[in-house]
């Protein structure tokens, strides 16, 4: 129960200083609520497998939970900056939604494909076994979403405010 409780609060103080960073990149309150939206999707990765394996949830499943956030962090700052660098760049809001996904597809996809060839190294580890299915499977289901996800939010989001307001936090 303590180690839950204490990597519970772990995970909390990685989301609040992953917000501060973005917050302070993107100039927006928003954008990071945006790009961390994603990070929650993991565990439609993670819980079944854990489950379908048969593997207990552990304090490394855990750990690979929260390390699993800054890799999906990740992922939608390259959607959203390439968003904002079309948008900045005068191209209309929809080719550059499409553009950054079809763009930063294989960066994304060839992060993921590593993440998954280095859990599959200690996947039959019992100690580390809990954390290679969190990774493995997290880390391909979220990219799939996040690929959707956040071209989408960051789609209505900016569709919301309009294309002047983010141009404005851009430059400021």
């Amino acid at each position: 129960y303590e180690v839950f409780r204490d990597m519970g609060i772990a995970f909390a103080v990685v989301l609040v200083l992953i917000y501060v960073l973005v917050v302070g990149w993107f100039r927006s309150f928003v954008t990071p609520l945006i790009i961390m939206a994603p990070i929650p999707l993991t565990l439609i990765g993670i819980l079944p497998a854990h489950a379908l394996g048969g593997v207990f949830f552990t304090a490394t499943s855990m750990i690979g939970f929260i390390a699993l956030a800054g890799i999906i962090v990740r992922n939608s700052i390259l959607l959203v900056d390439f968003i904002n660098l079309e948008l900045a760049a005068g191209e209309k809001l929809e080719e550059a939604v499409i553009k950054a996904g079809v763009v930063r597809f294989r960066p994304i996809a060839l992060t993921a494909a590593a993440l998954v060839v280095g859990g599959l190294v200690i996947l039959l580890d019992p100690i580390f076994q809990g954390l290679a299915v969190a990774l493995i499977s997290g880390v391909v289901v979220s990219t799939a979403l996040t690929l959707v996800v956040i071209p989408l939010l960051y789609y209505m989001y900016v569709k919301t405010v309009g294309v002047d307001k983010v141009a404005t936090q851009l430059e400021a």
